[in-house]
C-alpha cells in the first residue's frame, strides 16, 4: 500500500472474509442430515459436559451474575442452576460450563479449538429471545434453530482452523470461538449482512488473548473459562450492531499497519481449503471416554489396553515410550512438576501414567489427591515422547482427520508389551455407530449424577430419540435442563 494510500480517509469496501461470513450466515441454508444428525448428538454431548462441570466449585462460582444481585428474571438461563441472566452474563456461564472439564468435542487441523463452546452464546441468546417471544406473543426460537446455528458456527470456527494456525503466533483459539458467535449471534437477533459484517468487524478489532495460560509455566483454569469469555464479548458485539447501531471497520483485517494481519498475523491473509457448508459438523471429534485434551486421546485408549499387562509391574517399567503427531509433541508434552488440574490435562505424560495404572482416566484424576500418588511421577520420568511423522501426515490429510499415538512399554527385565498404535478415537467419525452408545450413556450418567430424579426422567423421555425436540421451542428445551 502506497503512502498516499495509508493517509487516504477514503472508506474501503469490506475485507472480503467478512463479506464471506455475512454471505454464509445470512442466505446459507443447511440440508445435509448428517450435520443434524451430528448437531443433535453435539448438543447432548455439550449439556452431558456441563452438568459433569457442575461437581466442581472452581466452575461453579464463575456461573451466577457478575455482581450480585445482577439478575434479569425472565432472561436466559443457565442449565444446572436457577440463574436467571441477561444473554451476554448467560452465554459466558454456559460457554464455561461446556468448557470447564475440557470434554466437549473438538476439532483439529492447523489451529484446533472446541467448536461447541460457541453454544454457550447460542443457547443464552435463543432462549432470551424465545421467552421474550412468548411473552410479547411471538413466535420462540426451536432446537432445531438451535442445531443450524451451532452447524454454521462449527463450520465458521472449523474451516478458519483448517489453514490458519492463531497458536503459531501466540493467540488462543477462542479467537475463532469469539468471531463464529459473533456471526450468529448477530442473525438470530435480526442483523442484516451489513450488521454482522460490523459485528465481525469488531471482533477481529478485539485481537486475541494470549495462549500463555494453556502453557507452562503459566498454566492455569483461565484456560477453562477463555471460551465463555469469547462467548460473552460474542453477545456484546452482536447487541452493539444491532440494537445500537455501532459503526464498522470494513479494513480491520487489512488495514496497513493497524489492521489485523499487520498487527497480529504476520502480514499474511487468511487462507481457506474449503467454502462454507456443513462439513466440519459432519467431522467433528467427540470426547466420549476421556476428558483429555483430544491429541492424547488415543494415547489414553492404548494405556487403557496396556493396563492389564502392566498394573502389576509398575515398578519394574524402565521406559514407556509414546509416539504422538508434531501438534501432540508441541502442545502436550511436559516434563517437570505439574502445578494444578489445568496442567495435568495438558500433559500426555500424566494422561498416560494414570490409566497405565489405575485403568482409568477421570476428571477427579487430575486433581490434587490422585496426583499426590507419587508412581504417576515416577513413571513420568521414564517416558520418552517422540513424533511419528505418519501420526502427523494423517492428522493433517482432510479425509482422514486422524489422531494417532502409539504407547509400548518395556521393562528391566528386557522384555516388554506390545507396540499399542491407534489411529482415530472412538469420537471420530469413522467410530460414530461405535461411539453414539457411549456418547448417550456419558449424556444420561452426566444427568443423573447433578439433576433431580424428577428432572431426569423428563429429559430422557424428551429426547430417547435425539430428533424429538427438534420442533420444541428452545425455552420449553431449557426449562428441562434449570433447577
Amino acid at each position: 500500500m502506497s503512502a498516499r494510500d495509508i493517509r487516504s480517509a477514503q472508506r474501503p469496501d469490506p475485507d472480503q472474509p467478512l463479506v464471506d461470513i455475512a454471505n454464509y450466515v445470512a442466505d446459507y441454508s443447511i440440508d445435509s442430515t448428517e450435520a443434524y444428525d451430528t448437531a443433535r448428538i453435539m448438543l447432548l454431548d455439550s449439556l452431558a459436559t456441563a452438568m459433569l462441570a457442575m461437581k466442581f466449585p472452581e466452575c461453579v462460582k464463575h456461573l451466577g451474575p457478575l455482581v450480585p444481585g445482577a439478575t434479569l428474571p425472565g432472561g436466559a438461563r443457565v442449565p444446572g442452576t436457577s440463574h436467571e441472566l441477561d444473554p451476554a452474563q448467560a452465554a459466558f456461564a454456559i460457554g464455561t460450563q461446556i468448557r470447564w472439564l475440557d470434554f466437549n468435542d473438538t476439532w483439529l487441523a492447523a489451529e484446533w479449538g472446541h467448536p461447541s463452546d460457541n453454544l454457550g452464546a447460542i443457547l443464552a441468546v435463543a432462549d432470551y429471545l424465545s421467552r421474550k417471544a412468548e411473552r410479547e406473543g411471538g413466535e420462540p426460537l426451536t432446537v432445531r434453530d438451535v442445531l443450524t446455528w451451532a452447524i454454521k458456527a462449527h463450520e465458521i470456527q472449523g474451516c478458519y482452523a483448517l489453514k490458519n494456525s492463531f497458536n503459531r503466533v501466540g493467540q488462543d483459539h477462542v479467537i475463532l470461538v469469539r468471531l463464529a458467535s459473533t456471526a450468529v449471534i448477530t442473525a438470530m437477533l435480526g442483523g442484516s449482512k451489513e450488521q454482522i459484517t460490523t459485528a465481525v468487524s469488531h471482533s477481529w478489532i478485539d485481537n486475541g488473548a494470549l495462549r500463555t495460560y494453556r502453557h507452562a509455566p503459566n498454566t492455569g483454569p483461565r484456560k477453562s473459562w477463555a471460551a465463555g469469555d469469547a462467548c460473552r464479548r460474542a453477545v456484546i458485539h452482536a447487541i452493539n450492531a444491532v440494537y445500537r447501531g455501532v459503526v464498522g471497520y470494513p479494513s480491520a483485517l487489512s488495514a496497513t499497519t493497524w489492521g489485523y494481519y499487520d498487527v497480529a498475523f504476520q502480514g499474511k491473509a487468511f487462507e481457506f481449503e474449503r467454502r462454507f457448508g456443513s462439513y466440519v459438523m459432519e467431522n467433528v471429534l467427540f470426547k466420549i471416554s476421556f476428558p483429555a485434551e483430544f491429541h492424547a486421546q488415543t494415547a489414553v485408549e492404548c494405556a487403557m489396553q496396556l493396563h492389564g499387562e502392566v498394573a502389576g509391574r509398575i515398578d519394574q517399567i524402565e521406559k514407556v515410550v509414546i509416539e504422538t503427531q508434531e501438534a501432540g509433541r508441541r502442545i502436550i508434552d511436559k516434563t517437570g512438576p505439574l502445578a494444578n488440574y489445568a496442567d495435568r490435562d495438558h500433559c500426555i505424560q500424566y494422561m498416560v501414567a494414570v490409566p497405565l495404572i489405575f485403568g482409568r482416566l477421570t476428571a477427579d484424576d487430575y486433581n490434587d489427591a490422585v496426583a499426590a500418588d507419587p508412581r504417576i511421577d515416577a513413571l513420568r520420568e521414564k517416558m520418552v515422547v517422540g513424533e511419528n511423522p505418519q501420526f502427523t501426515r494423517d492428522y493433517l490429510d482432510p479425509d482422514r482427520r486422524y489422531i494417532g499415538n502409539s504407547v509400548q512399554v518395556f521393562f528391566r527385565d528386557g522384555s516388554s508389551t506390545e507396540k499399542v498404535l491407534i489411529d482415530f478415537p472412538i469420537g471420530h467419525r469413522r467410530r460414530r455407530a461405535e461411539g453414539i452408545p457411549v456418547l448417550l450413556n456419558k449424556f444420561e450418567a452426566a444427568m443423573r449424577g447433578h439433576l433431580p430424579a424428577s428432572k431426569v426422567k423428563l429429559i430422557l423421555q424428551a429426547t430417547a430419540d435425539p430428533a424429538a425436540p427438534d420442533s420444541m421451542p428452545v425455552q420449553r428445551f431449557m426449562e428441562l435442563f434449570t433447577l
